[in-house]
C-alpha cells in the first residue's frame, strides 16, 4: 500500500536551486504544512538570472523579477521565511563554501524535516534530463545534512550541531512516500503561476501541468492530488 505522510513537522526547511523550484517541486506540501501550523523556511540557491530563452533579456532585471515572483509565491504558500543565496544560474558547485552556508542555515533553523531535489534522478524518459543545478543542490544538501550539520567538529563556527530527522527528496524516480495535497492544490497552482517570467502563455500551461502531475501522483497514492518523495530517515 502507498504510504502517506500524515503528520505535520514543527519546522521545515526546503532547499532548491531556482526561484520557481520550491513551488513546482513541493508547493502543495509546504502549503499543507504551513496551514497545519508548521514553521516553513525556504532557501533558493540561485538568483534565476539565466532562466530565459530571450537573448535580449537583461540578466540583472530578470533576476530581480524572478526573486519578486518567488517572494509572492512564498506568501501564497504561507512560508515563514525565504532566503536567497544569490549564486548565478549554472555556477553552483558542491564545495566547502556552499556546504558551509547550508550547514549554518540548518543549525540556525534546526528543522525536523528537510526537502530538496533527488540528485540521483537524472534521465526522465527521452525528453528531459535533470538540470545540473538541481543535482548539485541535492547532493550539497545531503552532504551538509550528514554528517556535517549533525557533528560538532564539522564547521564549528556554524553553531551547535543539529540532527535532522527526515529528508524528503522531490523530482525522484523512486518515490517511497506521498503527501496528500488535495486541500492545497489550488495554493500550489497559484504559487507556480506567480512565475510569469517562465511562461510565454502567462501561466495557463503551467496551471494545467501542475494539476496533471499532482493527479498522477494522487492515483499512485490513492488520493485526488499528491506529491511524491523519496524519503531518508536520518534521526534516531
Amino acid at each position: 500500500m502507498p504510504e502517506l505522510v500524515e503528520g505535520v513537522p514543527a519546522r521545515v526547511l526546503a532547499v532548491y536551486a531556482h526561484p520557481d523550484d520550491p513551488d513546482v517541486s513541493c508547493g502543495g506540501t509546504l502549503a499543507r504544512w504551513a496551514r497545519g501550523g508548521a514553521e516553513v523556511h525556504v532557501v533558493i540557491c540561485t538568483n534565476g538570472d539565466k532562466g530565459t530563452s530571450d537573448p535580449a533579456a537583461d540578466p540583472i532585471a530578470l533576476a530581480r523579477r524572478r526573486l519578486a515572483e518567488a517572494a509572492k509565491a512564498a506568501d501564497l504558500l504561507g512560508v515563514t521565511g525565504q532566503q536567497v543565496l544569490g549564486y548565478p544560474d549554472g555556477e553552483l558547485v558542491d564545495d566547502h563554501a556552499l556546504r558551509a552556508r547550508l550547514v549554518a542555515t540548518i543549525r540556525q533553523l534546526r528543522p525536523v524535516t528537510v526537502l530538496c531535489p533527488d540528485p540521483t534522478a537524472v534521465f526522465f524518459g527521452e525528453d528531459y534530463f535533470n538540470h545540473r543545478d538541481h543535482r548539485v543542490v541535492g547532493f550539497a544538501v545531503l552532504d551538509a545534512l550528514s554528517p556535517a550539520a549533525a557533528l560538532p567538529h564539522y564547521f564549528p563556527e556554524a553553531g551547535a550541531a543539529h540532527q535532522v530527522e527526515t529528508v524528503l527528496m522531490s523530482g525522484t524516480l523512486e518515490p517511497s512516500v506521498w503527501v496528500d495535497v488535495t486541500g492545497t492544490i489550488e495554493e500550489k497552482v497559484d504559487a507556480v503561476s506567480c512565475h510569469r517570467s517562465q511562461f510565454a502563455d502567462g501561466g495557463e500551461w503551467a496551471r494545467r501541468a501542475v494539476r496533471l502531475r499532482a493527479e498522477e501522483d494522487g492515483r499512485r497514492a490513492g488520493v485526488a492530488f499528491a506529491e511524491g518523495f523519496r524519503r531518508l530517515r536520518l534521526g534516531a
